[in-house]
């Protein structure tokens, strides 16, 4: 009989609760909400203007940087001297010709680059490590210590049939980025897109004009062309250099030790390379 008791006594004082919040709840609803002054309007105003211009504010910087950049560029090669005079207008005309490009300035005056990083290394964490980050980190011994060095893999491109990959290694992460960058800008490459149909009878460029596949170590890529609306049916990593590239639409097949993102991407490249008979025997370092 007590605990008969007791049950109907936490009934009754779970109901008043419920009672009391849904009053508090009904309060909150009718409450009108406040009007807003003038004053307080013009200060909302401003602060969304002043978000917008961080916003816009970061991508006006950057050009601005790329092209105080490209001002105070003093080119050292016959090449250089050409794109710098205008005489040279699209970077078509320099991979079609099949000249070397050894600066990085060149391509930035010629196409709009966008860069990404590849996830290549391993956080440190328990049991053999934490998440994948783009960092791969080694280590030298010697008489005063362990000596680390960072190696960091980017993909460039325009999104619109030209990429590149390059590999730096420097002391610090920023340093190895920034010649990853450089290393890749000087490894671009022009590929040949079509609509995913066969023979690419359409024009389109959203995919590859055919099938191809590309290996580099144990890895082996083939990539296929796709319908339009398909999407990128890819791993992440490959999702990166795929969408540089100007490609919106393909399968992928792949197999050999996936994990060794380094040589996944080489492989990719191999393929897309396949696409341009010109590319497709040419050898690039990669490493600087």
């Amino acid at each position: 009989m007590n605990r008969m008791a007791e049950d109907e006594q936490v009934k009754e004082i779970n109901e008043e609760k419920n009672e009391e919040i849904a009053k508090v709840g009904t309060e909150v609803l009718e409450k009108p909400e406040k009007e807003l002054t003038e004053e307080e309007q013009e200060k909302l105003v401003e602060g969304m203007v002043e978000k917008e211009k961080k916003v816009k504010g970061k991508s006006d910087v950057e050009k601005e940087k790329k092209e105080e950049m490209l001002s105070s560029w003093i080119p050292k090669t016959k090449l250089g001297k050409e794109v710098k005079a205008g005489k040279i207008k699209n970077i078509d005309e320099i991979l079609d010709s099949e000249k070397k490009i050894l600066e990085p300035e060149i391509v930035d005056v010629l196409i709009d680059v966008k860069s990404d990083l590849i996830s290549m290394g391993q956080s440190k964490g328990k049991f053999g490590g934490g998440k994948r980050r783009a960092w791969r980190q080694t280590q030298r011994k010697t008489k005063e210590g362990n000596v680390p060095t960072f190696s960091a893999f980017a993909v460039v491109g325009d999104e619109n049939g030209h990429i590149g990959i390059g590999v730096g290694r420097s002391r610090e992460t920023l340093p190895a980025r920034d010649k990853a960058i450089r290393k890749a800008k000087l490894n671009i490459i022009k590929i040949i897109r079509g609509d995913g149909s066969f023979d690419s009878v359409g024009g389109g460029t959203t995919s590859i004009p055919f099938k191809i596949k590309g290996k580099a170590g144990s890895v082996r890529v083939e990539l296929i062309p796709a319908a339009p609306g398909t999407g990128l049916v890819a791993a992440d990593q490959l999702k990166k250099v795929l969408k540089l590239a100007g490609i919106k639409d393909i399968y992928t097949k792949t197999s050999g030790r996936l994990r060794t993102s380094f040589n996944l991407i080489k492989a990719c490249i191999d393929a897309l390379k396949k696409t341009n008979p010109k590319e497709k025997e040419k050898w690039y370092v990669l490493f600087e």
